[in-house]
C-alpha cells in the first residue's frame, strides 16, 4: 500500500509517499519549516502544502511531537500548547481534505525499525530514542508498543529535565562537541537502563547518523544502535501506523 508519511518535528514538518509493505520511500523527502509558533492552524496549513507539493489524494499518516490518546493531543512538546486537548486527526483531516491517522512521533519512528530496521525480529524489550529538538522514546516488549511513553521529559539525577539537558537542539544551542555531549547523553541513556533494562537501544534522529562520535562515552551494558532508517525512521513508520488504522477499521 502507497501511504504519504509525515513527520512533524519542532523545527521542520518532512513527508515522502511510503510504500508499507517495503518501507521504502517512494519520492524525496520534502521538508519544509516548522511554522512559528506552531499552531494547529500553521502545522494543518504546512501539512497541507507537503500533500499538494506530492499531489497526493490518499491516506496520510503523521507522526506528532505529543502523546495522542484516541486522536486527541494530550501534550505539546516544541508546538503551540493550544495543540493539548485538541482532535488532531479532526484538524488535519480538515485542513488536508484527506483521512489522516496521527500518533506520537517516536511511537511511529519505533514502528519503523520494528518492522524494517534494527529492531526487527529482536525479541526482549527493545527501545527507541529520537534525538532531534526533544528526546522522544518509543517501547517495545516482544515487538508490542507501549505508546506515548514520552521518557525525554523525565527528570535526571541532577534535578534537570532530561531533552533540556541532552536533545539535539541542545546540544546545538550550547555548541557542544560530540564528547561532551556523549557525557550528558549517557547520563540519560544510563537512567533508561535502571529503570527499564532494554536488551537493545536503538537511536533514531539526526543525531544516529554520528553515532560513532559519541560511541565512545556510552557505559550502557545493553547494545546500542542507529536505526536503519535514521531521520526517515518517522516518515516510514507514520505510514505503517495509518496503514495499521486503516486495516483495524476495515476488519
Amino acid at each position: 500500500m502507497q501511504i504519504l508519511g509525515v513527520d512533524v518535528g519542532g523545527s521542520g514538518v518532512k513527508g515522502a509517499l511510503v510504500e508499507t509493505q517495503t518501507g521504502e520511500l517512494l519520492t524525496e523527502r520534502i521538508r519544509l519549516e516548522t511554522p512559528q509558533p506552531a499552531t494547529p492552524d500553521a502545522i494543518g496549513a504546512t501539512i497541507a502544502e507537503l500533500v499538494r507539493l506530492h499531489e497526493w489524494k490518499g491516506p496520510v499518516g503523521i507522526g506528532f511531537p505529543a502523546a495522542i490518546q484516541r486522536g486527541v493531543a494530550r501534550t505539546a512538546a516544541n508546538v503551540d500548547k493550544s495543540f493539548i486537548g485538541l482532535d488532531v486527526v479532526e484538524c488535519f483531516s480538515r485542513h488536508t481534505g484527506l483521512p489522516c491517522y496521527v500518533a506520537n512521533d517516536a511511537d511511529v519512528a519505533g514502528l519503523a525499525e520494528i518492522g524494517f530496521g534494527a529492531g526487527k525480529d529482536r525479541p526482549g524489550v527493545v527501545m527507541i530514542i529520537t534525538i532531534g529538538t526533544g528526546l522522544g522514546t518509543a517501547l517495545f516488549a516482544d515487538g508490542r508498543l507501549l505508546p506515548n511513553t514520552e521518557l525525554g521529559h523525565i527528570y535526571l539525577d541532577n534535578g534537570e529535565e532530561a531533552e533540556a539537558f541532552a536533545s539535539g537542539a541542545v546540544r546545538d544551542n550550547e555548541s557542544l562537541k560530540w564528547n561532551a555531549w556523549g557525557k550528558r547523553f549517557n547520563r540519560y541513556l544510563t537512567q533508561m537502563e535502571f529503570l527499564f533494562w532494554p536488551d537493545l537501544i536503538v537511536l533514531g534522529g539526526g543525531a544516529s547518523a554520528k553515532l560513532e562520535k559519541f560511541a565512545d562515552q556510552l557505559t550502557v551494558a545493553a547494545p546500542v544502535v542507529a536505526a536503519s532508517f535514521l531521520n526517515q525512521a518517522g516518515i516510514v513508520g507514520a505510514a505503517l501506523f495509518a496503514e495499521t488504522q486503516l486495516k483495524t477499521s476495515k476488519s
